[in-house]
Parts: C-alpha cells; sequence; structure tokens
C-alpha cells in the first residue's frame, strides 16, 4: 500500500490528502498543536504532532514504511525543521519513491512584471522568502547527497472553497487596492493536487515546477469579479499610497512578476481545471 506522510496538513495539504485517501492510500498527517490534532481526527485523518522543535516519534515510525512524503511547513531562522530532525530517517526510508516541497513565488522576488519560469534568478526580498530559498536548495542537496527523489513545488497565492477574494468581499473585507502595472499570481488549490499527483506518477528527482495559473491579473480585478459573481457592489478603489496596509501585505505589492506554468504542462501533462480566476472563483458560487 502507497503510504504518504503530510508534514503539515493545511489547507493546501489536507485538499491533496483527501484526494491520494480516495484513491486507497494511507496518509498520516502532522500538526503542531493538540487542538489541531483532535479537529483533524475528528475531520478523517490519521494525525500527529509533530512541534518542529524535536523529532515525532509516531512520524519517525510512520516513515520507515513511507512510500511518498510532501513537505508543507515553512522554514524558520534555523533552517528546515524536517531535514533537522526527520532528516535522517528520510534518508534510511528504503520504501521512499517520491519527497515534494512546497515553496513559494515568493523566492523570485520582483521582476518589474516580466514573465519568470523556473530558470529565472531568485532574488527574494523578504526575510521569509530568504529562508525559503535556503530552504529549497538544502532540500536539493538532501535529495543528490541520499538519491532521494525531491521535487519543489513553487506555489502563487492559493485560494479555494473558503478562502479567498470571494469569503473577503462577504465579510466585508475585500479590498480593491490599485497599484499602477501590479499583477499578482494565483492557483486553485484542487489544481495544487493535480499537479503533485502527475509529480508522483512522472517523478524526477531534482525537479522544480512553477504551480501557477494562466493569467496573473490586477488584484482589483479579481475582487471586482468576485463582487459581480455574489450579486454585490465591488468595494471602492484605494490608491496602493493610500491604503492602509500592514507591514506584510505592503510587502506583496513590492513583488511584481508574471508566473509561467508551461512547464507542469509540458513535462507533467497538466491541464488545469481552473486556468484563470474567473472558472475558478465561478465554480464556489
Amino acid at each position: 500500500m502507497n503510504t504518504l506522510v503530510c508534514f503539515g496538513l493545511g489547507y493546501s495539504a489536507q485538499v491533496f490528502a483527501r484526494r491520494m485517501m480516495a484513491r486507497g492510500w494511507r496518509v498520516l498527517g502532522t500538526t503542531r498543536s493538540e487542538a489541531a490534532l483532535k479537529q483533524l481526527r475528528n475531520e478523517g485523518f490519521d494525525m500527529s504532532v509533530f512541534s518542529g522543535e524535536t523529532p515525532g516519534e509516531d512520524v519517525r515510525e510512520a516513515l520507515k514504511s513511507a512510500t511518498h512524503v510532501l513537505i508543507s511547513v515553512a522554514p524558520g531562522t534555523e533552517g528546515d525543521a524536517v531535514l533537522t530532525h526527520h532528516g535522517d530517517d528520510l534518508a534510511g526510508a528504503s520504501e521512499l519513491e517520491w519527497i515534494g516541497y512546497l515553496s513559494t513565488v515568493g523566492v523570485y522576488g520582483d521582476h518589474g512584471g516580466a514573465w519568470v519560469d523556473e530558470k529565472a534568478p531568485l532574488n527574494p526580498k523578504s526575510q521569509r522568502s530568504v529562508q525559503r530559498v535556503a530552504a529549497e536548495q538544502a532540500w536539493l542537496d538532501f535529495g543528490e547527497k541520499t538519491g532521494k527523489a525531491v521535487h519543489l513545488f513553487r506555489l502563487a497565492g492559493i485560494y479555494g472553497p473558503g478562502r479567498g477574494p470571494l469569503e473577503k468581499v462577504r465579510s466585508g473585507k475585500g479590498r480593491r487596492i490599485v497599484k499602477k502595472d501590479q499583477v499578482f499570481n494565483r492557483i486553485h488549490v484542487e489544481d495544487i493536487a493535480s499537479v503533485l499527483e502527475a509529480s508522483i506518477k512522472h517523478p524526477t528527482a531534482g525537479a522544480i515546477y512553477n504551480v501557477s495559473d494562466d493569467e496573473p491579473a490586477p488584484p482589483q480585478d479579481v475582487v471586482t469579479y468576485a463582487a459581480k459573481l455574489l450579486g454585490m457592489e465591488p468595494p471602492p478603489e484605494v490608491t496602493f499610497e493610500d491604503a492602509d496596509l500592514t507591514p506584510m501585505g505592503r510587502s506583496f505589492y513590492g513583488e511584481n512578476k508574471r508566473v509561467s506554468n508551461a512547464l507542469i504542462r509540458q513535462e507533467l501533462g497538466v491541464d488545469l481545471e481552473y486556468p484563470t480566476y474567473r472558472e475558478g472563483l465561478a465554480s464556489q458560487v
């Protein structure tokens, strides 16, 4: 039986885990807190605690028979906790066929709105993206050293049921912030699962994939479309200069690029179910 261990069973990993469970796979997920552990178990997941500060004994046991591992936890200032605490376990996992690491398109930094592919130079601006670049390299180095098939997936902004512009507009928290020529990249959570599954079927050690839809778009256009679908008036436009943003929120607008998804089509044969935000949002109304 195929066994998937998911380090960090968050929003995207849950969708992927449910898909593989429906295929008959055994799945073990981890979370940091006892409260989340109970909730996820109630939702039908086999769960264990991995704090990121010490090894997880249940996880260590599961890795002995794991065939696939997904890492969906962010690195910290001291590096990647999974590698730190379970690197030796992964290296010794004799059944392991595939490792997937969920990263972010934030590693590219700002490219002035130009198109970037997987060969584009990395120019991380924020501390969190700098840490991602270091974690990516650590995982690639681990793969080369151990012979394990490591794959990197650089995710665009994630949306889907219960998360994204529709929820923000419904709750009155939607904002149309306008910055000249600014675009953001996004991907529906089900399409992330499709890319991961396609990679499992066609593993390529050391592969790096952008996971983004076909149409980078101005954020205000997406909010306007969400409001239209809901039959609501869109929130008023606010210029970026006048917007009251947190430092993190403002940092997102400091990076402008269009992320190419050509490689997931060429190498993995992925045909996105939601090629633009229009199909993705309309499917949720």
